[in-house]
This record gives C-alpha cells, sequence and structure tokens, in this order.
C-alpha cells in the first residue's frame, strides 16, 4: 500500500536530483514545504520556473545574471587588465567575499576532464582566448581548485596562454591560517613550498 501520496513522492525525487540532497533531506524538504502556506509553496515554484527566463550568462565572463554585460563586467571601478579565471560560479562568490581581488572574472564553467568526456571545447577556453584577443588583459590569474582535474586545467590554460601576450599567473595554494605545520599533508605542504614568497 502506497504511504506517500504520489504528488510528494514526485517532489522528493526531483528534490533528491540537486546536489548533496538525499532521500532523507529530500522528504524532510518536501515536507516542510507541505507543512508551509499555499502561498509560500506557489511563491517558490514560480520562483523556480521564472529562474531559466530571468536569469543567463553574461557573454563576457559567463556568469549567471539578470544583465549583459553583469554588474562586475560593468562596474568601471574594477581593473579591467586582471582577469580570474575560476570554474564556476560558486568560485568566484568565494573570491568576491575576501573583499581582496578587484579585476574581471572568467568562468569556465567546468574543468577538463577526458574520462568523463569534458576536453577543452566543452568548458569555455575558446572564449577566455578570444577575449584577450579583442580586450586590453595584462594578466590571467587561473584560481581553478588544487584538485587533479583543477591542476590539469590549469597546466592547459598555462600551456595555451603562453602563446597569448599577457602574464600568466597563479592562485597561491599551501597552509591555511591558523594550522599547525606538522598536521599539514604531504601535498599541501609542498605546495606551500612550491609557492613561497619573499618575506617583506
Amino acid at each position: 500500500m502506497r504511504v506517500v501520496p504520489p504528488a510528494l513522492e514526485r517532489l522528493i525525487q526531483d528534490l533528491s536530483k540537486l546536489p548533496g540532497i538525499g532521500k532523507k533531506t529530500a522528504t524532510r524538504l518536501a515536507l516542510h514545504i507541505m507543512r508551509s502556506p499555499a502561498e509560500e509553496a506557489r511563491s517558490l515554484a514560480a520562483d523556480l520556473a521564472e529562474l531559466h527566463i530571468a536569469v543567463k550568462l553574461c557573454s563576457t565572463c559567463f556568469i549567471f545574471s539578470e544583465t549583459d554585460p553583469c554588474k562586475i563586467c560593468s562596474d568601471h571601478s574594477r581593473n579591467s587588465e586582471v582577469v580570474c579565471v575560476v570554474e564556476g560560479s560558486d568560485d568566484l562568490l568565494a573570491i568576491e567575499k575576501t573583499g581582496a581581488y578587484h579585476g574581471l572574472y572568467h568562468i569556465l564553467h567546468g574543468v577538463l576532464a577526458p574520462m568523463d568526456g569534458i576536453g577543452p571545447d566543452e568548458i569555455k577556453i575558446k572564449e577566455l582566448v578570444e577575449r584577450i584577443k579583442h580586450r586590453k588583459i595584462g594578466e590571467i590569474l587561473i584560481a581553478t581548485s588544487s584538485t587533479v582535474p583543477g591542476e590539469a586545467t590549469a597546466s592547459y590554460l598555462a600551456m595555451v596562454l603562453s602563446r597569448e601576450p599577457v602574464k600568466v599567473t597563479r592562485l597561491a595554494c599551501g597552509i591555511p591560517m591558523g594550522m599547525d605545520i606538522k598536521y599539514a599533508d604531504e601535498v599541501t605542504l609542498a605546495r606551500a613550498i612550491e609557492t613561497r614568497r619573499e618575506s617583506k
């Protein structure tokens, strides 16, 4: 005998497709929505329906935005000669939170993963090269993750961009603030040594 109504079961199935949401969490969320006022559920449904209509990719940096160019690309107070290359919008948001970077961005929308069929043509590398050719850019800061695919992507970008008249830098990686050196893993410690800089 089916205990869960079909409509609720469909919502649970839909929610469980979201990253990081398992069946148990999806059930809890679905039941919360069910217990909420109908107006809140309708508002959520309307927001979801409008998402793909209102939000597009910025044609310059490829962030999700309701305007083209996006607010960052159209901000004349930012340094337009430095472009930070990130894997996704969440990486951009993390960098923006620091308040330490004031240049522009380029979102790849992924990393190279040949085993998964993701090569250079599947992410926004050609668009980055075209951007360099047609705009005054002095530095490309590669800020991909320090995972194997992230490092492979960074190496490939450095090779491709070596043919362009632009300085290529890499986001430094190493020991986090407050961490005792003896607790750092070998890879993190090695990267910290490799990316060391002069003390002032």
